[in-house]
């Protein structure tokens, strides 16, 4: 059996009519970028994540970027940042010239260790970005209690959390403002980049837009130094072809990692928290931990069942980050993350047998 990582075409093979259809009626159109179509996206999305404003923009780290300028974060400033978690959190803060300063996770839930934030906040800081890492939020009581009491503005990096819920609330409207990503692999992708901002906060999101739009409230009129940052009609069409399929989906990614969960009874595998009442994982990637993390990877390979490590290299430990000083066993919870994290085969449409196989084979590894 060869069993790939993730695919997309169980998905697009259902919906394949409605995205062609889509792809038709933008062209017919002939409007390409700020139209009809992601002004509708942007009401849906809103509507979903239950926030009064959603904003497109290019990708996720355009998103990130361009609420931190709205919130002027910028050079002297600290922001912080988990030390697990996609380089692009990171990016963000360094491209509005600010420096990230980077807080340990759980080693239980891989996301920010809300008790470990207080310690590194000083008199430049200004902001904490919560990642809802692999699709489980983050303790947003916490961070948000911490925040308050600091004067510090709050953002969700709700990359990998599409549709996921803290306490019956779905991330994006627990913060000043959230940045998703809509690449290809997420739970809700585009066929090509795209993101957005969702916020409950009007001045914000009004100059989140203009930044997004070279920094213009009208054509040819500037207030800002801004960027070309904007979500595109047929990404936007395309979404809101996927967008009311999002639930249905999440819901199968739920149901794939419950029988993972009911099933690898393998005592060298360490398995990641499940849903709870509190935390809604939508599982973008299920992850365990295995101490000879490669010798597993060649051996479920050999099987035929493709996985990817996310990710193998902390951020502190990267040559983009070598100016930090940031010496090896400094931050040695993300340290032991990224030596044991293996993500398995998760995507809609799995069939039962893949699914019992990829079980089968992790009991049988020694």
């Amino acid at each position: 059996m060869n069993i790939p990582f993730a695919t997309f075409a169980p998905m697009h093979h259902e919906i394949e009519e409605a995205l062609n259809n889509a792809y038709r009626r933008v062209v017919e159109k002939g409007i390409f970028i700020q139209g009809e179509e992601c002004r509708c996206f942007e009401e849906e999305f809103a509507a979903y994540c239950g926030t009064k404003y959603c904003i497109g923009v290019g990708n996720g780290l355009d998103a990130i970027t361009l609420i931190l300028r709205a919130m002027n974060i910028g050079r002297g400033d600290e922001v912080i940042v988990p030390s697990n978690t996609y380089i692009a959190t990171a990016l963000a803060v360094s491209n509005v010239g600010a420096t990230p300063v980077f807080v340990e996770p759980d080693i239980r839930n891989y996301n920010i260790d809300a008790t470990k934030i207080e310690e590194k906040i000083t008199t430049k800081t200004k902001a904490v970005i919560a990642v809802h890492l692999q699709g489980r939020p983050a303790d947003m009581d916490a961070i948000n209690e911490i925040a308050e009491r600091y004067g510090l503005r709050v953002v969700e990096d709700c990359a990998q959390a599409h549709g996921a819920r803290y306490k019956g609330i779905r991330v994006g409207g627990l913060s000043d403002a959230a940045a998703f990503s809509f690449y290809p692999g997420k739970n809700l992708g585009a066929l090509g980049d795209g993101g957005c901002v969702v916020t409950n906060n009007g001045e914000l999101a009004e100059h989140i837009r203009y930044l997004g739009n070279y920094g213009s409230d009208y054509k040819y009129h500037h207030i800002f130094k801004g960027y070309n940052s904007r979500l595109d009609e047929m990404q936007a069409a395309f979404l809101r072809v996927k967008l009311p399929y999002l639930e249905h989906w999440n819901e199968e990614r739920r149901n794939i990692a419950e029988r993972y969960f009911s099933g690898i009874s393998n005592k060298n595998m360490i398995m990641p928290p499940c849903s709870s009442e509190e935390f809604e994982h939508i599982y973008h990637v299920f992850v365990i931990r295995n101490n000879k993390r490669d010798e597993l990877e060649r051996y479920l390979l050999d099987k035929g069942i493709h996985t990817l490590k996310h990710y193998p290299v902390p951020m502190h430990m990267q040559q983009a980050y070598a100016d930090m000083n940031i010496e090896e066993g400094k931050l040695p919870v993300a340290e032991e993350i990224s030596k044991t994290v293996l993500s398995i085969p998760m995507y809609y449409g799995m069939s039962t047998e893949e699914i019992d196989y990829i079980i089968e084979q992790m009991n049988n590894y020694k």
